[in-house]
């Protein structure tokens, strides 16, 4: 029997994450202030709210997945946030790709409000969503755990409990550390050796009976060589994230090198007004055409 669940943030990620939950049979309610998102919930079958607020009157478990902490905020502790529902015993799924010191103190203070926080975020990018490839990594109490790994478990291809609240988004931030970095690295491999008069079909070829076969080369190479840029993971979002990363290390003592240089190109890719596309442009960018 499906649950009714609550999702603030309806972007790729939040809609394409409701569409799954609607069709294990759970009722969604969403917000989100694009008015043409909360019609693409409609159309999915689900039901819009007036407010976050509004969402945690009516849910025992809510789902957030948003860009910037200032949203986050607003929504959690602001006016219509969910912590003025005065839910007690409320199970709140924070998604979004924040520090993890940020997320531990979402948890405190929601823990004030009678609320349960788990920090859940998401690897892999939307397109995964809908063959349930995605993977989830979350911070916080076991008990709450437990009550929504059945929710998640048949949605993903791994949910995994890595410790107290922050964790999960540590691990996404050492996650992003290897994905961000490797779109770089990628299109510098693939461009110095189209330069240097090599075929795609032959270097693919070579790659993927080689080390370097994997899940990356396979996502990333097709889309630059296709000059795909319509946003997986987008560019903006890999420059705050590489940011997460530089600022992780530096407060545990570890000084990045790649991190940061990789960050430069794709803030130069940013700069050109590509912010909005997919993180494969950062290959315009080694073409000089930034």
């Amino acid at each position: 029997m499906g649950e009714k669940l609550g999702m603030i943030g309806l972007g790729k990620m939040g809609i394409a994450l409701s569409k799954e939950f609607i069709a294990e049979g759970h009722e969604m309610i969403g917000y989100d202030i694009d008015e043409g998102r909360m019609k693409m919930l409609e159309d999915l079958g689900g039901s819009r709210a007036a407010s976050a607020k509004d969402i945690a009157e009516q849910c025992g478990i809510t789902f957030s997945i948003l860009l910037k902490e200032a949203h986050i905020e607003e929504n959690t502790f602001g006016p219509n946030g969910i912590a003025k529902a005065g839910k007690q015993g409320l199970i709140h799924v924070e998604m979004s790709t924040m520090k993890p010191a940020f997320q531990a103190g979402m948890a405190k203070r929601l823990a004030a409000e009678g609320i349960v926080m788990l920090d859940a975020p998401i690897s892999g990018s939307h397109p995964r969503v809908a063959s349930r490839q995605i993977s989830m990594m979350i911070g916080g109490e076991k008990a709450a755990f437990d009550r929504v790994l059945p929710i998640l478990d048949p949605i993903t291809s791994s949910v995994v409990l890595m410790g107290e609240n922050g964790k999960g988004a540590t691990m996404k931030i050492v996650t992003n550390l290897f994905v961000n970095s490797c779109t770089a690295l990628i299109a510098e491999m693939l461009l110095t050796g189209q330069r240097a008069g090599l075929s795609n079909e032959a270097m693919m070829e070579c790659l993927m009976a080689s080390t370097v076969k994997g899940t990356m080369l396979e996502n990333t190479a097709p889309r630059l060589f296709s000059r795909d840029w319509e946003a997986r993971g987008a560019v903006e979002i890999f420059v705050k994230d590489m940011g997460l990363a530089i600022d992780l290390a530096k407060e545990n003592g570890v000084e990045l090198a790649v991190v940061p240089a990789a960050r430069e190109m794709f803030k130069r890719a940013e700069a050109a007004g590509w912010g909005k596309d997919d993180a494969t442009r950062v290959l315009e960018v080694y073409e000089g055409k930034d």
